[in-house]
């Protein structure tokens, strides 16, 4: 497949909309593409006269949903962190890594010192493995760069990922990330001298789509954030934290007060930050590769999250230290496995509910007028996708109506 005008014929669509079927299924169905965009959906056997001379691709009944997003990455980083890994399987916790000095910052000090150039070769192989599994958007954030000429480097060269990959790229300032070792102790004028002035620098050439934080005893408070957030909101630009992973600052409840796209982690959020968060339709992001990696206990209340109806998103939170991981499918099968979430939640998780936690209205689901960024698997049921554990089924990987 290669043609951006075109039909898709005798497949099986999980549409993530509500329609009144699990996944938004339609049987026996087709789409039209053009010009990038999906122009139709329906039974094939109702497929208007006007689409007939399209090129068609006959799929013989695979499965098609949205093409996945990973709504929470740092994939753009310099070195890795091994030997922390090894650390914590010789005893050491997280936190303690990080106040021995390692996590965040042992990354910083790699980051700095590579070229953009150096970044973007750096992430492409990452990148590689998300769009292998379907994956046809992702976030990247900054937040190893702790000064403001590196947080800008890295936003770069997210940026440019577009130019060498056939993916989409959404950004997110991450500057209160971590206290760099050059301002320990000072993290107030942390925020005023460096993160404060880089957001600003950053939002003047165009390389922000959201403001995101580190809402932790390790690293920001809830009212440090919200000197962040409150900068953003006189940008304009819409921010999302990660919260409420190793303890509860109550920082979900404060970023929902800013409307926040979305809070991630939360393993520790409470009831009341669960009632917050709905409320102001911000989504909860998990990300059960950190969990996993940090071998933590501490699940996100997922069954809170069903009560209140707040949105679930998912994503492979790529990092460095907490959660190496490039497979969203793996992703799909730890959330299921570790926090109980049903296949249809985990699906829902890298297609609906991750393009709202970007914020986005043109991906996640197939509708027309939607982008046409699909995935076609070799599968019969979509439970499959987070079923298998290891396995690839993915048949096509369809971007702007090309494959």
């Amino acid at each position: 497949m290669s043609t951006n005008n075109q039909v898709l014929s005798d497949v099986k669509i999980a549409t993530m909309t509500q329609n009144g079927n699990p996944y938004g299924m339609l049987d026996d169905a087709a789409i039209a593409i053009a010009d990038g965009r999906i122009v139709w959906i329906g039974n094939q056997a109702e497929l208007p006269d006007s689409y007939k001379e399209f090129e068609t691709q006959q799929l013989a009944g695979r499965l098609v949903t949205p093409g996945l997003i990973d709504c929470h990455t740092h994939i753009v980083h310099g070195g890795n962190r091994a030997v922390e890994f090894e650390m914590r399987l010789n005893g050491a916790s997280y936190e303690e890594v990080a106040r021995a000095g390692g996590g965040i910052v042992s990354t910083v000090g790699a980051t700095r010192q590579a070229s953009e150039a150096e970044l973007i070769q750096t992430a492409l192989p990452r990148v590689d493995a998300l769009l292998a599994e379907g994956t046809t958007l992702l976030e990247v954030k900054s937040g190893y760069g702790l000064d403001v000429y590196t947080e800008l480097r890295m936003l770069r060269a997210a940026r440019a990922l577009p130019d060498h990959r056939p993916v989409r790229v959404v950004t997110s300032f991450l500057g209160a990330h971590a206290v760099p070792a050059d301002y320990k102790g000072r993290d107030d004028a942390y925020i005023d001298e460096i993160c404060i002035p880089a957001l600003r620098q950053a939002h003047q050439e165009g390389l922000v789509d959201a403001v995101d934080g580190f809402c932790e005893g390790i690293a920001f408070n809830p009212e440090q954030i919200a000197r962040v957030f409150d900068e953003a909101k006189k940008l304009g630009i819409p921010v999302k934290l990660h919260a409420e992973q190793l303890s509860n600052l109550g920082g979900a409840k404060m970023a929902a007060g800013y409307g926040a796209l979305s809070a991630d982690h939360i393993e520790y959020l409470d009831e009341e930050g669960v009632v917050a968060m709905a409320a102001a339709g911000t989504v909860e992001v998990v990300l059960p590769g950190a969990f996993y990696t940090l071998r933590e206990t501490q699940q996100p209340p997922i069954d809170a999250l069903r009560k209140h109806q707040a949105p679930i998103a998912l994503a492979s939170d790529c990092n460095p230290g907490s959660s190496p991981m490039t497979s969203l499918l793996l992703t799909l099968n730890m959330a299921c496995t570790l926090f109980r979430l049903t296949p249809q939640e985990a699906l829902a998780g890298v297609t609906v509910n991750a393009a709202k936690a970007l914020g986005l209205d043109d991906c996640g689901t197939i509708a027309a007028g939607q982008r046409a960024d699909l995935a076609v698997w070799d599968v019969d049921h979509p439970a499959e996708l987070s079923y298998r554990i290891g396995f690839n089924p993915l048949h096509a990987r369809i971007f702007g109506g090309v494959s």
